[in-house]
């Protein structure tokens, strides 16, 4: 942000949606069973288990890769990714201040795991594949105390680290084919490694579960099988199970009190096996692969958490899953809010359309298109119907209660719908395609006729915005022009040139002025009458600027782009009133609700932010 920047007052963020699921191990459960911590792109997110109320825990610059909070609850500690060449941060946070104790850099490019000693005196952190070293930190004096390459040069890469429950100077690592029990051996600020004997296995191993009594511990493969090794003598004890492997290899594991082992495998089983033998006992097939298991309390419950980012909650005694949470796992492109109301919005992605309960941030509806993303979707005016753009070049109608399809226009755009927008008599659509065509649908009762093609973009149109008489619509395109149209004539009123790819465009309330953005970071207002330009603001320090809506009042205006903020701006003065932070990719979408209650935002990391909106006053 500039310097200047720093004074501007902040939005508030009401609720994410959104789950990192390939995280391993992300979802955790405090000790004070009260709160959820797990990571969405670089925040880390702290949920109540009992009103869902989230906290956020803002301090990352890049994606958080892992997660852990130490036995006692009062630390939690996350590591990032960060570029090539670059040093990756590892925060400690303080829970009860949720603040940062302290921030460590060693490590290069990535952190890829983390563990705490039993007493909270030190943090063990494990670097990525660019780095393979092992660093103790002491809590108390914030700093280094010794490191050691994480594996010996004839094995392959660290994945894994763990500390005992009982002793602060023993903790195991584990990876492609190395497992080693470290010592600390503090007085002369060394880590001694001891290689653990496996005779002839050769694995690769993702995950460590050591119990509570520290004589065994349990190693998660890609194979598929479980590894027990004693911690005294560094002897494999057992390998199993022998027929049944876990299909597409076991990412995580969690011993419960009962010697019952929990197992997420990478093809969406969770499973419940008996200790001596791993034979399942249980098991339950969801959705995604596991990456997390998560126990709270003794174990009566426990949670799983996905790579298609869904949250589950199980019962010990029942073993049933409650989908409990869920959101998208690949870039949002679009969000709508219906016509006049602000109690529910539609987002769309990579193969579905979901629609949100906007209070609770629950899911009421996904309609899937599997294999197909969706580019952008609109609200019919009466309700009736969500009109969506599709990258096959189809144009889906669905019903916004069921999801049922009510039509699909076939081969509406020969390189894929980028852009649609509805009339307000509900009868005609009005599409951009990757080609640059412009098209007019007419919608009657299940079927569907083109009423006229518009052919003057040379490239993909990104945004459509159709006047309130529904005689004339305004089409950007990343060609660097965005075209007035008369929707009764089908001819060209007005053209706008800048030397941009434009993003989206917006027509003031009163329709004598429309506004874009592009990736000339520049913000542009244009007479509609004659196509001259008004003003241009300095609409962001870096990237493309991807979103922008307009509130009813026509006094301010929203955007969101590549620097990853959100930005309020008074639409007369110029001036950015509010900035939200939270996004941790780019932002694809931002759109203001109805009531000017709220404000949602999308971005490529999956993410759904939604604000309070700054100036509900104005009408």
């Amino acid at each position: 942000m500039a310097g200047d920047a720093q004074d501007i007052p902040r939005l508030e963020l009401e609720a994410v949606i959104g789950f990192n699921g390939h995280v391993f191990s992300g979802l955790r459960v405090h000790p004070g069973r009260e709160h959820f911590i797990y990571p969405l792109g670089c925040t880390v997110i702290l949920k109540s288990l009992k009103d869902g109320k989230q906290e956020f825990l803002h301090g990352h610059t890049n994606n958080v890769s892992c997660v852990t909070v130490s036995k006692s609850g009062r630390y939690i500690a996350s590591g990032q990714v960060t570029f090539m060449g670059f040093k990756a941060d590892l925060i400690i946070w303080d829970y009860e201040k949720r603040a940062i104790h302290a921030r460590l850099q060693l490590h290069k490019a990535k952190v890829e795991g983390l563990a705490f000693s039993p007493n909270d005196k030190y943090l063990v952190s494990l670097g990525g594949q660019d780095d393979g070293s092992i660093v103790v930190w002491s809590l108390e004096s914030k700093e280094a105390i010794c490191g050691s390459p994480a594996s010996a040069h004839s094995a392959g890469h660290c994945l894994t680290i763990e500390y005992t429950n009982h002793s602060d100077n023993i903790f195991i690592s584990a990876g492609n084919g190395t497992m080693r029990v470290w010592e600390l051996d503090l007085p002369n600020r060394k880590i001694r490694p001891t290689e653990c004997q496996t005779g002839q296995l050769k694995r690769i191993v993702k995950c460590i579960e050591i119990p509570d009594d520290d004589l065994f511990f349990y190693c998660g493969t890609t194979s598929g099988d479980i590894l027990k090794v004693n911690l005294k003598t560094r002897l494999l004890n057992s390998c199993g199970p022998r027929k049944q492997k876990f299909s597409k290899g076991v990412n995580t594991l969690k011993v419960l009190k009962s010697g019952d082992i929990l197992v997420g495998s990478g093809d969406g089983m969770f499973t419940l096996c008996s200790g001596p033998n791993f034979k399942t006992i249980k098991k339950v097939q969801l959705e995604g692969g596991v990456t997390s298991i998560a126990v709270r309390g003794e174990g009566h419950q426990f949670f799983a958490g996905t790579e298609a980012a869904q949250i589950y909650r199980f019962g010990y005694t029942d073993f049933k899953e409650e989908l409990i949470a869920t959101s998208h796992n690949s870039a949002v492109n679009d969000v709508a809010f219906p016509f006049g109301s602000s109690e529910l919005f539609a987002t769309c992605s990579q193969d579905d359309i979901r629609v949100w309960h906007a209070e609770t941030s629950k899911e009421l509806l996904r309609i899937s298109v599997p294999n197909m993303t969706c580019n952008a979707l609109d609200f019919m005016i009466d309700g009736h119907s969500i009109i969506s753009a599709w990258n096959d070049g189809k144009i889906r109608v669905f019903a916004p209660e069921t999801g049922r399809a009510m039509l699909v226009i076939h081969n509406a755009h020969s390189m894929g719908v980028t852009a649609i927008a509805g009339t307000r008599d509900c009868k005609r659509i009005v599409s951009g395609g990757g080609e640059g065509q412009v098209r007019v649908w007419e919608i009657l009762q299940g079927c569907h006729r083109l009423i006229e093609t518009m052919k003057e973009h040379k490239a993909t149109v990104t945004s459509i915005k159709i006047k309130s008489n529904d005689k004339e619509c305004v089409t950007a395109s990343s060609d660097g022009a965005c075209i007035i149209w008369d929707l009764v004539r089908f001819v060209r009123n007005q053209m706008v040139l800048a030397n941009t790819l434009f993003r989206s465009v917006c027509y003031h309330p009163e329709e004598y002025q429309i506004i874009t953005s592009g990736t000339d970071r520049k913000i542009g207002y244009w007479e509609v009458y004659d196509g001259s330009a008004i003003r241009e603001l300095e609409g962001s320090l870096s990237g493309a600027i991807n979103g922008m809506h307009i509130s009813q009042s026509g006094q301010h205006f929203v955007t969101g782009g590549d620097e990853k903020l959100v930005k309020v701006w008074d639409y007369s003065e110029g001036e950015v009133t509010h900035v939200g932070v939270g996004h941790s990719g780019s932002i694809t979408s931002v759109t203001i609700s109805s009531d000017n209650g709220s404000m949602v935002s999308t971005s490529v990391d999956g993410a759904v932010l939604r604000w309070r909106y700054p100036h509900p006053s104005s009408p």
